[in-house]
């Protein structure tokens, strides 16, 4: 049996040469044609413009539009490229942190994994999946651990209108460093059972949350300073990250306290923050 193929069709050269590097980052089976020429039968789905799409005569057309996810755009393709592929609902698995980590499945298949940029970018996240999948129920699966970066992640998608489900972390993260580990346990979420929550989650935060948020700026500064609990809130809130809390503390010490330049150094750690 031939491979299942991707086909690249437009005339937009932007969007050609960013398609054609997405196609070839993920090593898919692909042909470039122009709109109007034959679609070979081996190939199962069509990437193009969002103004080219109704020119092009194949029974499943991605539109791809210049500011869409990615990520949302490589799941449908691997669903598309799927044999046999069915119908069933998509399960989203989400494990809270500064940059949540992500694992869509179809079924036992895996679609696509990865980390976003903070909880509240869940959302269009969820929107652009929407998009990709509009025939599709997709259920969001969070993590219990993390709560304030969980309520903020459900709270997002919430708001989004999106079906949410509370999974028991317990056991489901893996050992190991913690930026590998994240999509992996997502799947763990994923694949488990979950509650469904209907209502916003509080976002108020335990004296014990607060604490560890300012030893870690302790730890992050070098001892420099700790941030104030009301900063510790701004950051809880996902206001402002603790790289900046940090900094903007060194700073409001004036002309007697750390130089600018022990400032800007507090924020270049942010990563470590």
């Amino acid at each position: 049996m031939r491979p299942r193929s991707v086909a690249l069709i437009t005339r937009d050269p932007v969007l050609y040469s960013e398609l054609a590097g997405f196609l070839r980052e993920r090593r898919l089976p692909s042909v470039s044609l122009l709109p109007g020429q034959r679609i070979p039968d081996r190939v199962a789905v069509v990437l193009t413009s969002r103004a080219e799409a109704a020119s092009i005569s194949h029974p499943n057309v991605l539109a791809v539009a210049e500011d869409g996810d990615r990520r949302a755009l490589s799941a449908a393709v691997s669903h598309a490229l799927e044999p046999g592929r069915s119908e069933e609902e998509l399960v989203v698995g989400l494990d809270p942190g500064p940059r949540p980590g992500y694992a869509i499945l179809s079924g036992r298949r895996c679609l696509g994994e990865g980390v976003l940029e903070s909880p509240e970018a869940a959302g269009p996240f969820a929107v652009h999946l929407r998009r990709q999948f509009p025939s599709r129920h997709v259920v969001f699966r969070v993590g219990s651990g993390d709560p304030p970066r969980r309520n903020r992640l459900v709270n997002e998608l919430l708001a989004h209108h999106r079906w949410v489900e509370l999974v028991d972390e317990q056991g489901t993260t893996p050992r190991g460093h913690r930026r590998p580990r994240d999509p992996a346990a997502a799947r763990s979420i994923a694949a488990g059972l979950g509650r469904e929550v209907r209502a916003a989650l509080p976002t108020t935060f335990t004296p014990g949350e607060v604490a560890n948020l300012q030893r870690l700026s302790r730890e992050g500064s070098g001892g420099l300073v700790t941030i104030p609990r009301a900063s510790a809130h701004r950051v809880l809130r996902g206001e402002i990250s603790l790289a900046d809390a940090v900094a903007e503390t060194i700073a409001r010490r004036g002309p007697g306290g750390p130089t600018a330049g022990r400032a800007a150094e507090a924020r270049s750690r942010g990563e470590r923050l």
